[in-house]
């Protein structure tokens, strides 16, 4: 049966840059912003201190992670950038060439050679920069970097992530709090890894197991520190 005009299908690739930066982002606030509670609280620690501590790292890590989203897709921009204009350059001065790399790659594809022709000769036809965008460098309206989006996907991200070990902490007692914000954490992390998972279309075992599991770890490593700071102190 013919598809109708107005369907539209939605694949997973269409959200992939701001779902990596707010997978990314939350999971970074939650790990980060959760181990540092962690850790303090282990030394002994107050509760002001605490939350002086995990309302600090929320801020530095948000600008953090928006700059460094920045500056990153910034730079996968400029690579782009200047690899099309490479790329309208090279189709300006030998359009034939161009032609026959775009047919070569459209043969190594398993088109036989007359089609592969006729294919690339009516793409390049209609808009040869996008073809070969598409094609040879493998950019496209999906990937393409877009800093500013991912940097405020991060930053918000974080911030949301970094808030619920902190309202965690408003919820405990304070000779609890390591203990509590460990749990919460781990399951604030199972939570991102599946609604990422559903995000990306993709089974939630693996991508639960893996946040849960690097969560731990990095919660563990700070509250042994903490400890040996506080016992030191």
């Amino acid at each position: 049966m013919p598809r109708s005009k107005s369907h539209i299908e939605r694949h997973a690739v269409d959200r992939i840059g701001w779902l990596r930066a707010a997978v990314l982002g939350a999971n970074d606030g939650i790990v980060s912003t959760a181990s540092l509670i962690v850790g303090v609280a282990a030394a002994g620690t107050d509760r002001n201190a605490i939350l002086v501590a995990g309302a600090a790292g929320l801020v530095a890590g948000a600008m953090s992670m928006a700059a460094g989203e920045y500056v990153s897709v910034s730079s996968q921009s400029d690579a782009e950038k200047a690899d099309l204009a490479r790329e309208r350059r090279e189709l300006a001065e030998m359009p034939e060439m161009e032609l026959q790399e775009l047919t070569q790659i459209y043969i190594d594809r398993g088109l036989d050679p007359q089609l592969a022709r006729q294919v690339a000769d009516q793409l390049m036809t209609k808009d040869a920069l996008k073809a070969h965008a598409r094609d040879e460098l493998g950019i496209s309206e999906f990937t393409e970097a877009r800093p500013i989006q991912a940097a405020i996907a991060s930053a918000i991200t974080f911030s949301i992530g970094a808030a619920l070990p902190l309202a965690t902490v408003l919820l405990t007692p304070t000779a609890q709090i390591a203990i509590w914000v460990g749990i919460a954490s781990l399951l604030y992390l199972a939570l991102l890894g599946y609604f990422g998972a559903s995000a990306g279309k993709a089974k939630p075992l693996k991508p639960v197991i893996r946040v849960v599991f690097w969560g731990a770890a990095a919660m563990c490593v700070t509250a042994v520190i903490g400890s040996l700071f506080g016992a030191v102190v």
